[in-house]
C-alpha cells in the first residue's frame, strides 16, 4: 500500500487543528492551576484568619483575668481604679513568637511573623450618653454636664440639647408611652459612632468621642480614671488649673473614697455626689489588635466587671490593611 502525502490545503489544517488542540490544553491546564491556586490563598486566608480570632480571643481573656486580678487586689486593699495599675498599661506592638518564648512548654515556630497590641480604657472615665435618661425623663444634672464638654470644646449647646431629647425618647422608659400617630421613634444607640443616629454631626462626634461612652446603664464618673475634660464637665465650677491640681493629686495618691477627692478640692464636699462620681469603675473597654503581614485584625469589647465576676458584653471585629506608607520607619494602617 502506497501512502500518498496530503494535499497542502489538508496539510494547512491539520497544522491549524493540531495548533488549537494545544492552545485548548494549555488553557484548560492554565485554568486548572489557577483554581488550585486561588484555593490555596483562599485556605490560607481562612487559616489566618482563624488563627487571628483564636489569638483575640486569647487576648480578650487575658485582658478579663487582669481584671479579675485587679478587683481581688482592690477587695483586699480597698483601693479604687487608678491609671497606675496593671490593666491601665497598654501593650505596645510586640512580636507573638515573644510571648510564646516565654512558655517553656510551647516550641514557638521559627518565623511568627504576627505581631500583638491593644489596652483596656475604663468607660467610666467618660460622660455616659445613658444618664442622660432617668425614669423616661430627662436629667437635667447630666444635661448641664454634657452642656458644659460641649461648651469646653467650641461645640453648640444647642446640638446636645437635641440629641438629649432624642435620646429620652428612645429609651427603654419612654417606650411605653403613648405617643401621637405617625410619630417617628429614634433607635438608641449602642456604640459611640452610632450617636449620629440622634442627629448628632459627624463633626461634633469627632470632637466628644474620646470623652464620651455608651453603656447599658447609668454609671458615675471616676474620678481618679477621668481626664481634665471630663472632669471640668462632671463637677461645677471646676476650671482647668483645679482639674490639673485635681490630676497631679490624685497621681500621687488615688482616691479610695469620695471623701479623699473631696479633700483635693479644698473640702467642697456638696460639688461631688455618690451618684455623679465615684472613685472605682465597672465597666472597661478592651482593644486588640494583631498583624500578620499586611493584614490586620482590630476587635473591639465591652466589659462589666461586678466583683470577680467579669463578662463580656459584646465583641465588635474589623479588618484592616498594613501598608509602609509613612517615612520615618513606622507602619501606617488603613481601615
Amino acid at each position: 500500500m502506497i501512502l500518498r502525502p496530503l494535499p497542502p490545503a489538508q496539510r494547512g489544517a491539520a497544522l491549524l487543528l493540531a495548533m488549537l488542540t494545544v492552545t485548548l490544553v494549555a488553557t484548560l491546564a492554565s485554568a486548572a492551576l489557577w483554581q488550585q491556586w486561588r484555593n490555596v490563598e483562599v485556605e490560607q486566608a481562612e487559616r489566618g484568619r482563624q488563627q487571628a480570632a483564636w489569638i483575640l480571643t486569647g487576648a480578650l481573656d487575658w485582658a478579663r483575668l487582669i481584671l479579675r486580678e485587679d478587683a481581688r487586689t482592690n477587695q483586699n486593699t480597698g483601693s479604687g481604679d487608678h491609671l497606675a495599675e496593671p490593666w491601665a498599661v497598654g501593650l505596645q506592638e510586640a512580636r507573638l513568637s515573644s510571648f510564646l518564648a516565654a512558655d517553656k512548654s510551647t516550641e514557638p515556630p521559627p518565623a511568627l511573623e504576627a505581631f500583638l497590641s491593644g489596652d483596656i480604657q475604663d468607660q467610666q472615665a467618660r460622660l455616659n450618653f445613658s444618664n442622660l435618661a432617668h425614669q423616661g425623663q430627662l436629667s437635667e444634672p447630666d444635661l448641664r454636664m454634657f452642656t458644659r464638654l460641649f461648651e469646653q470644646l467650641g461645640l453648640p449647646p444647642a446640638e446636645i440639647l437635641a440629641v438629649a431629647r432624642q435620646w429620652v425618647a428612645a429609651s427603654p422608659a419612654a417606650a411605653g408611652t403613648k405617643l401621637a400617630p405617625g410619630t417617628a421613634v429614634p433607635l438608641l444607640p449602642r456604640r459611640v459612632a452610632q450617636l449620629t443616629w440622634l442627629g448628632l454631626s459627624g463633626a461634633s462626634l469627632d470632637r466628644i468621642a474620646p470623652f464620651v461612652t455608651v453603656l447599658p446603664e447609668r454609671t458615675p464618673v471616676n474620678l481618679n480614671t477621668a481626664p481634665a475634660e471630663v472632669l471640668m464637665a462632671s463637677i461645677p465650677d471646676l476650671d482647668k488649673a483645679q482639674a490639673q491640681r485635681l490630676i497631679e493629686r490624685r497621681a500621687q495618691q488615688p482616691f479610695k473614697a469620695l471623701a479623699d477627692a473631696s479633700t483635693a478640692l479644698g473640702g467642697a464636699t456638696d460639688a461631688l455626689k455618690a451618684d455623679q462620681h465615684a472613685t472605682a469603675s465597672r465597666y472597661f473597654a478592651v482593644r486588640g489588635r494583631l498583624r500578620l503581614g499586611e493584614r490586620v485584625l482590630e476587635e473591639q469589647s465591652l466589659i462589666v466587671r461586678n466583683g470577680l465576676d467579669v463578662k463580656t458584653l459584646w465583641r465588635e471585629r474589623t479588618a484592616a490593611t498594613a501598608h509602609p506608607l509613612s517615612e520615618n520607619g513606622q507602619t501606617a494602617f488603613l481601615q
